[in-house]
């Protein structure tokens, strides 16, 4: 059970920093540096809010150091992720799935998914207690 609770929080902050720095790259970054430079300066940011709220929910809950309980919290948080993003996406612009990933920029699209990867494996390294 605590490794769901961990994944459900870690997914909330991510979730919560990535929904709060959209509109500023929408309404902001993406007029002034066009939408593939605004995806990418927000790349940065996000991978951030990664390693500390990685970090923060293994250590806040005391995750066990085993790969199965930290890897468990990063597919988990993962899942609510793609769940969310995506029923976001197909309520919010109207796009089918298959729509949605055509549309996406090659290259801000590419970094987006390495950064999927990196937040589903981050929870592993984090938080090792010192002896």
């Amino acid at each position: 059970m605590r490794i769901m609770k961990a994944g459900v929080l870690y997914f909330a902050i991510v979730f919560g920093a990535g929904f709060v720095l959209g509109p500023i790259r929408i309404l902001w970054a993406a007029p002034r540096f066009g939408t593939r430079m605004a995806e990418l300066l927000e790349m940065p940011v996000m991978l951030g809010v990664i390693l500390v709220a990685s970090r923060w929910v293994v250590r806040r809950l005391a995750l066990p150091p085993a790969a199965s309980a930290r890897l468990g919290m990063g597919f988990i948080g993962l899942a609510f992720l793609l769940a969310a993003e995506l029923t976001l996406v197909l309520w919010l612009r109207g796009l089918s799935i298959s729509e949605y990933l055509a549309s996406r920029d090659p290259v801000s699209g590419a970094v987006y998914y390495v950064m999927l990867g990196v937040f589903a494996i981050m929870p592993l390294p984090m938080g090792r207690r010192s002896r």
